[in-house]
């Protein structure tokens, strides 16, 4: 008997372009880029994107209480995963260069 509560789901995360633990639930849920991500994005690079996530609302200042700030940050989500990347905030410099 198998325990499947313990078992991982995989994906093929499509930003590291291989099989790892998928996410444990969909992140905004009812939201179509919700349920894309859950499908195809690794616990992983979900932490990635946690971490520039930060960065844009830091440079950028977003409110997310403000609707146009949601749309913006999930636009930018879409391509972090999905698309040519996630714009970087002007005057950014990748860490360790």
């Amino acid at each position: 008997m198998s325990n499947t509560a313990t078992s991982e789901r995989i994906v093929h995360c499509v930003k590291l372009n291989k099989d790892l633990p998928g996410l444990k639930e969909v992140p905004f849920d009812g939201h179509p880029l919700g349920q894309r991500i859950y499908e195809s994005v690794s616990q992983d690079a979900w932490k990635m994107w946690v971490e520039q996530m930060k960065m844009i609302m830091n440079e950028y200042r977003l409110n997310l209480a403000n609707p146009e700030a949601q749309e913006f940050l999930l636009k930018q989500m879409e391509a972090y995963f999905f698309g040519e990347g996630a714009v970087h905030p002007p005057g950014y410099v990748a860490p360790g260069h």
